[in-house]
């Protein structure tokens, strides 16, 4: 399943997510204030503690971001047509997966040019 590479925990803390998404903790503070879905809530502590829900949303925000190239406002507009239609979880997932499927692909290309180096 593609959740497997989320670490199965009921909270997450922003540098966790940070380490998961590849994005940069200032980064997730900024969309935060940008897209109101986005709103993890805070510890006895006073730091952000991220949801699974949350880090997944997170992911899909990149996706739209940084892979389909939508503007901030375009983004929130598409996550907003996504919730009218019930199908945040499923971009979600898709987004997830592609993910999944980019850093298999540089992990493997990586492993190739080793090989290629020792032959």
């Amino acid at each position: 399943m593609v959740d497997d590479r989320i670490a199965p925990k009921e909270y997450y803390s922003i540098g966790e997510v940070c380490d998961i998404t590849g994005l940069k903790p200032h980064v997730l503070r900024y969309w935060e204030t940008q897209f109101p879905a986005l709103s993890p809530s805070k510890n006895q502590a006073g730091n952000r503690v991220y949801r699974r829900k949350e880090v997944k949303l997170v992911q899909l925000l990149r996706h739209l971001l940084y892979v389909e190239k939508y503007t901030i406002d375009g983004a929130r507009q598409k996550l907003e047509r996504l919730r009218k239609e019930g199908k945040v979880a499923r971009a979600s997932t898709a987004a997830w997966d592609a993910h999944v499927v980019r850093d298999l692909r540089r992990d493997v290309d990586e492993l190739l040019d080793l090989l290629t180096l020792d032959a």
